[in-house]
């Protein structure tokens, strides 16, 4: 058990309900298959990494980059450094960098499937930041959500103690604003938390649970 369903519901229940949500990586591809699910409606929206196996499941909303699907051998393989990134110029993350064009650094195999790009699009995820070189989603928004964002590149790579990295100062500044929102107007109403997260926390406090990942 990796814990990923309950790492979904817990986006989910973040995007219900308003709370600043940051994605990096899996987080970002989490995220993605969280709103097939319940937003566009496909059920079995998943990632062909952990659900290759499983032959009735036909939407894959991560997957392999076309080039990789015929590989066997993937040793080597992974999608590396630095890339090149345009910024939609009505984002939040093109307000948040103050620039159009950036560079990220990379590790990651899988990637947003984009035949479900304009499916995205109709129901509300924004889709702002694109490699173009390779026509690649690597940002990701809700531009009604107060803080939404999630990111397919490693921002922790570029931030630094006495320099930190935009997207972590801001996604500070949201969640402390939205602390100060809690705070001062008691705690709203929230759905509850699904069943699987506070599961999860019970049995987190029982037993220290390891997660590796070295693939993602």
């Amino acid at each position: 058990e990796r814990g990923v369903e309950g790492k979904i519901a817990a986006i989910r229940y973040a995007r219900e309900n308003e709370i600043p949500f940051f994605g990096i990586c899996y987080g970002m591809q989490l995220a993605s298959i969280e709103f097939a699910r319940n937003v566009c409606g496909i059920k079995d929206a998943t990632s062909r990494e952990f659900s290759s196996e499983r032959k009735s499941i036909r939407n894959f909303v991560i997957d392999f980059m076309e080039e990789q699907k015929l590989l066997k051998n993937k040793g080597g393989t992974m999608r590396l450094g630095a890339y090149p990134c345009s910024l939609e110029k009505t984002s939040k993350v093109y307000k948040i960098y103050n620039q159009s064009l950036i560079s990220e650094r990379h590790r990651h195999r899988y990637e947003f499937n984009n035949k479900y790009r304009q499916l995205f699009e109709k129901h509300g995820m924004t889709l702002s930041g694109i490699c173009k070189d390779r026509d690649l989603v690597e940002i990701i928004e809700i531009q009604e959500h107060p803080w939404f964002i999630a990111v397919q590149f490693h921002p922790e790579f570029k931030s630094k103690p006495l320099h930190p990295h935009p997207l972590f100062t801001s996604f500070v500044e949201a969640s402390l604003l939205n602390a100060e929102q809690v705070s001062a107007k008691g705690v709203p109403s929230r759905k509850k938390a699904p069943k699987k997260i506070k599961q999860k926390a019970k049995t987190k406090r029982k037993r220290k649970v390891v997660n590796e990942r070295a693939n993602y």
